[in-house]
């Protein structure tokens, strides 16, 4: 699922180094497993669309990634999956990710959460750059 979630990504930005659809499989694998980390599937009717990964440290989580299947792509599931992943985890009061600078959808995904830019970049190649962003809940019950 989540080679399918990526492969056009992969694809536009030739990007081997960093794509999740490129992963072994020894990678996905360790971050399962990973201090903190937890998977949670995106459903839909029972039918698992994509995933959410959140890295709970605490006062502050990371989510990386999140994923939904091409065909299901566009309709709000990524944002409810966000948005109920804050829920649970009320603790934190700091939420990172990132993501490709290149692709607006994106970036508008995260910012209408309420998301903002750190002023953080890294540039992977030339067309291709990952920023970063944070977001404060205040109401975190730490």
């Amino acid at each position: 699922m989540q080679v399918q979630a990526f492969q056009g990504l992969l694809e536009k930005y030739q990007d081997y180094a960093t794509n999740p659809a490129a992963e072994p499989v020894e990678k996905i694998l360790w971050r399962m497993r990973a201090e903190g980390s937890c998977y949670f599937f995106i459903l839909r009717d029972k039918e698992a669309i994509g995933a959410i990964r959140i890295v709970d440290n605490g006062a502050k989580c990371r989510v990386s990634p999140v994923y939904i299947l091409p065909e299901h792509q566009g309709m709000g599931y990524a944002q409810q999956a966000m948005l109920l992943a804050e829920k649970l985890y009320p603790q934190a009061s700091l939420w990172e990710l990132d993501t490709i600078q290149e692709e607006p959808r994106l970036c508008h995904l995260y910012e209408k959460l309420g998301y903002r830019r750190t002023g953080q970049t890294t540039q992977i190649q030339p067309g291709m750059t990952i920023v970063y962003y944070e977001k404060t809940i205040i109401n975190a019950k730490g």
